[in-house]
């Protein structure tokens, strides 16, 4: 019976060690940046791995009061994929830690 508990005593401590490297991956997430843009180039986004957007770059170019929707539309378009790019970063980071294993609620 003493010989279960030390397998379970490893168990947990490998679980430890896996919480700690996961917090250490979603504070590295959070320094790493993605970017995207949309039309062309004009509306540019920058996107962090735990899903903040860090910054929007819109050309004055684009700038104009009568075609409001179109930026808007372009900001959108930038936003979703930036945000689309972060998530598949902090997928990628985080399976080089379970292996490739899916844990709902990991990733962002």
């Amino acid at each position: 019976m003493a010989k279960g508990f030390g397998g379970m005593g490893n168990l947990l401590k490998q679980a430890q060690e896996l919480q700690t490297r996961m917090a250490q991956a979603q504070e590295e997430l959070a320094r790493k940046t993605v970017e995207a843009a949309a039309g062309g180039g004009m509306v540019r986004v920058t996107v962090n791995g735990q899903l903040g957007l860090s910054s929007i770059q819109i050309d004055s170019a684009v700038v104009n009061p009568q075609e409001t929707e179109m930026l808007q539309d372009l900001v959108l378009a930038a936003v979703n994929e930036g945000l689309r790019r972060a998530r598949e970063m902090a997928a990628e980071e985080m399976g080089k830690i379970t292996g490739g294993l899916k844990i709902p609620g990991l990733t962002p």
